[in-house]
Parts: C-alpha cells; structure tokens; sequence
C-alpha cells in the first residue's frame, strides 16, 4: 500500500475529507494547535482546523510560510503532512499526522519521501522535525528516510540533507 501514496495540496477541495479523517481518527491536540473551544470535536474545534488550514493555501511563499498536503492511499485521504520555512534560506520544517487506521502501514515514509521531493523542487537543501521519544512510529520514519537524529531528553530533532541518497529498505 506504500506504493499508492500521493501528496495533494490542501485545499477547499479536500478539506472536509481531511476534517472528517481527523475526527474520526486523530486527536485535535495530534491535528492543530491548541484552541479554546469545547473538548472533543466541537463545531468551534471544526471551525479552527478550517481556519488553520485555509491560512496556509498560499504555501511556502505566502503569510504562513507553509504547505500543507493531504495525505492519499488508494485515493482517499489518510492524513496530512506539511512543511514551513525556517529562518535559514532552503530550510523547511516538517509534521505530520496519520488517521489511526493508515498507521502501521508503511503509510508515514512513503508521504515523508513524497514530501522531500516536493521541498527538493522547491530549492530547499533541508528539512527538519522534531518529535518526542516515546513517539516510536514518528522516530522511525524519519530513520528510514535517512535522518540524522539528535536526542534532548525527551525531544528527538531531525535533520534530513536533500542532497543525500535516502537509505534503502
């Protein structure tokens, strides 16, 4: 199923597709930032990942400074993975989330490799994250798509060179 992975732009076309992943199978805190609403998947909550994902329809060159792209198996969306200029020219900062039942798949390298080839083409040398220790699945994607890692207690930061062969599994 790896294989069937496509990355496309958010959009006003597929945001309630996305939404309706994430509340069925993703926790609000794992999805967006912190908001002040109603536990759970408030209709506020809903509103706020609208919003949040609307303000980065500009993509890197615009006020966000960031991409964001659903995440496609078979042709339905699975997710989300974004990346967000750093400070440093051709840098970008990535994350991303998995709908509970795309999890364990193989799902997060295939769209973290989609995401190094967008961010490729886009002039950028490298792309870093930053996940905590305990989050296993998240550490070993980025390990198999060649990331250098860096552990600080429980902050595990990531840098991948674009101009690396990613490893081969």
């Amino acid at each position: 199923m790896a294989g069937a992975v496509r990355l496309e732009p958010v959009d006003e076309r597929n945001l309630e597709a996305l939404l309706s992943v994430a509340a069925a199978e993703a926790e609000p805190g794992d999805v967006m930032p912190p908001v002040e609403a109603p536990v759970g998947w408030s209709h506020a909550r809903r509103e706020a990942f609208r919003d949040y994902h609307r303000a980065s329809f500009a993509g890197l060159d615009g006020p966000t400074r960031t991409r964001m792209y659903a995440i496609l198996a078979g042709g339905e969306v699975v997710g989300m993975v974004r990346m967000s200029r750093c400070d440093e020219p051709g840098v970008v900062e990535t994350g991303m989330w998995l709908g509970r039942s795309a999890r364990g798949q193989g799902l997060g390298v295939a769209a973290l490799r989609e995401l190094l080839n967008e961010a490729a083409a886009a002039g950028m040398h490298a792309v870093l994250a930053e996940t905590t220790r305990d989050n296993a699945g998240a550490v070993q994607v980025l390990r198999k798509c060649g990331a250098k890692l860096l552990e600080d207690g429980d902050v595990v930061r990531a840098e991948i060179c674009l101009d690396a062969t990613p490893p081969v599994l």
